[in-house]
């Protein structure tokens, strides 16, 4: 019977590293959460950034979220 040959150290890390990232991804699409890449000049990004900090938020995406629930519940 035929083996295949081992796979050097960094190629299985990587390997592993894929997977897991992998089943990251899958575990939050089940939980409703998708991931967008957006493009913003760099002066909208500074006022998220602001937000950010000026809220104690851990990352951008929150500071996102906080702006539109907000402007959702001002334009009901």
């Amino acid at each position: 019977m035929l083996h295949a040959a081992p796979l050097p150290p960094n190629e299985k890390l990587r390997k592993r590293a894929r997977e897991d990232a992998r089943r990251y991804r899958r575990r939050r699409r089940e939980a409703g959460v998708a991931d967008v890449l957006f493009q913003l000049p760099a002066s909208v990004i500074a006022v998220i950034d602001a937000i950010k900090e000026r809220q104690g938020l851990r990352n951008r995406s929150q500071a996102l979220l906080q702006l539109i629930e907000e402007r959702g519940a001002g334009a009901r």
